[in-house]
């Protein structure tokens, strides 16, 4: 019960301080503050006025926003753990935010080293297709818009030669 009423509570004074609205009524409360000083004398008791009420106020909104901020991280964790279980992602991802500052920086390491070899794999296909391609079109120009059956199976790409019919010699 008291849970769900700090919770309640918690979101909405979240959500109403990061208003225009709040941050107007900030201004207007400091700038009153200040036109104040005069009539008070800049007293003692007029400063502490301010520094008390700023005090009172940041001290208890660290706590509601940070109780806030713990929900959201823990629901956003929760839903990443959900997509990573459904999709062909890797499972062992799941549950990583409990380890380690090290243990993450060696799993962030590794992913970035998978993603660069991935894309050095992916440049060396690509590479290898582009040949291919190009293979398959001077086959093509050589024999016309349509190659011998032959010549469709085993491209000069694949095969690391080039045939005699093609108009190259044979390496």
């Amino acid at each position: 019960m008291f849970e769900k009423t700090f919770t309640n509570v918690a979101n909405g004074v979240a959500y109403r301080s990061g208003l225009p609205t709040t941050f107007i009524l900030c201004v207007a409360l400091v700038v009153v503050w200040a036109v104040s000083g005069p009539i008070f004398g800049f007293s003692d008791t007029w400063q502490l006025v301010i520094n008390t009420g700023t005090t009172i106020v940041t001290f208890l909104m660290v706590f509601l926003i940070q109780n806030t901020q713990n929900r959201d991280g823990a629901a956003m964790q929760a839903k990443l753990d959900e997509l990573i279980r459904v999709t062909e992602a890797q499972n062992h991802f799941i549950g990583i935010e409990h380890l380690t500052e090290t243990e993450v920086e060696e799993i962030r390491d590794k992913c970035e080293k998978a993603v660069k070899r991935h894309a050095m794999e992916s440049a060396s296909r690509q590479g290898r297709q582009n040949a291919e391609a190009q293979a398959a079109q001077e086959l093509k120009k050589s024999f016309g818009k349509t190659a011998p059956a032959n010549a469709r199976k085993s491209s000069p790409a694949k095969s690391g030669r080039t045939s005699a019919k093609a108009g190259g010699a044979v390496r």
